[in-house]
């Protein structure tokens, strides 16, 4: 068997860091994307094998796994084992995702799946699915099959991502949105309070269908946020600035500061610097886990200078001026 070499795929070495080999994926990722190949079955297969290869070695998880898999099996495959005779129950995971070995045995026909290309509408090979499970999740081989290929479970259907934009306002409040696919089929998901770039919102068993009549797999909502014109988070709190006139920042007084809920007052004391950031407790955005919590309003003092200044007004500065030399 010749193991799938992840590294050569995306053309890095073994010492790659995290951020080589996110930028050789997404180099490779644009010049074989199906948009860019329509009707390219080989550039579609090549996109597969990028997606599983960034799929392991951007986790630090299964990339040191798949490393000590592939000195395992180099080493095996000079001692001239056979591949139907490795002993694969080391990388498979215990039912119930604990992540812990237990006995399995294969048949001929499930080793020449396992040692095959990429495979399955998911892009992930059965290569792939041994070491790791569905999207890495568990275990999606066939269980229980016997060395005369007898199949005692159905196999478990993909898990699935798909894109969801939300504007900060959502991911404030939270929001039911509608998705519909090609061919009619719709379903509503609840986006909660509290997302931010990056989150998932699992919806289980809206993924992929078993084609042998098993558990259909997961759907994952992953989320972006998109940029809002006034505040920009940061975790759980809320950036934005308040402009302050300068006869308010000298001699103190009130201000308006926005909220995503509604403006509140901001005192402001006497002699405030530009740039002076105020903290407003309680504020900002609910957290994921907790919505109760709340993260703080950071609110950045920008000083407004008077423009247009009449005659009179430049005397009585040149006055004050003259004050403080």
């Amino acid at each position: 068997m010749e193991y799938k070499d992840y590294y050569q795929t995306l053309g890095v070495n073994k010492t790659a860091s995290k951020d080589e080999i996110k930028k050789a994926y997404r180099k490779l990722a644009r010049k074989y994307h199906p948009d860019v190949n329509p009707d390219n079955k080989a550039a579609e297969e090549k996109f597969k094998e990028v997606n599983e290869a960034y799929e392991v070695l951007s986790d630090a998880t299964k990339r040191e796994k798949y490393e000590r898999f592939g000195s395992q099996w180099q080493q095996y495959e000079r001692s001239g084992g056979r591949p139907e005779d490795f002993d694969w129950s080391q990388w498979t995971a215990r039912p119930g995702g604990q992540g812990q070995p237990y006995t399995q045995t294969f048949s001929q026909e499930d080793l020449q799946q396992i040692l095959g290309g990429m495979g399955g509408a998911g892009g992930f090979s059965d290569f792939f699915e041994i070491l790791f499970g569905s999207l890495g999740g568990g275990p999606t081989a066939r269980r229980g099959a016997t060395r005369r290929g007898q199949n005692q479970g159905a196999l478990r259907g993909r898990d699935s991502e798909h894109p969801v934009q939300v504007s900060l306002e959502d991911a404030f409040h939270g929001k039911t949105i509608s998705l519909q696919w090609e061919g009619g089929r719709r379903m509503e998901a609840k986006i909660p309070a509290g997302v931010r770039s990056g989150s998932r919102v699992r919806l289980s068993g809206q993924g992929e269908a078993s084609m042998g009549g098993g558990q259909a797999g997961d759907l994952y909502l992953k989320i972006e946020a998109l940029p809002h014109p006034i505040f920009e988070r940061d975790g759980d709190d809320l950036k934005t600035t308040a402009p302050v006139d300068l006869y308010t920042a000298l001699l103190g007084g009130k201000v308006m500061a926005p909220t995503l809920e509604r403006p509140v007052e901001l005192t402001i004391p006497p002699e405030t610097n530009n740039g002076r950031v105020f903290r407003l407790r309680g504020l900002g955005m609910p957290n994921l886990k907790n919505p109760t919590e709340r993260g703080n309003l950071l609110v950045k003092v920008e000083v407004k200078l008077p423009a247009q200044l009449s005659q009179a007004e430049r005397e009585l500065f040149e006055k004050l001026r003259a004050l403080r030399a």
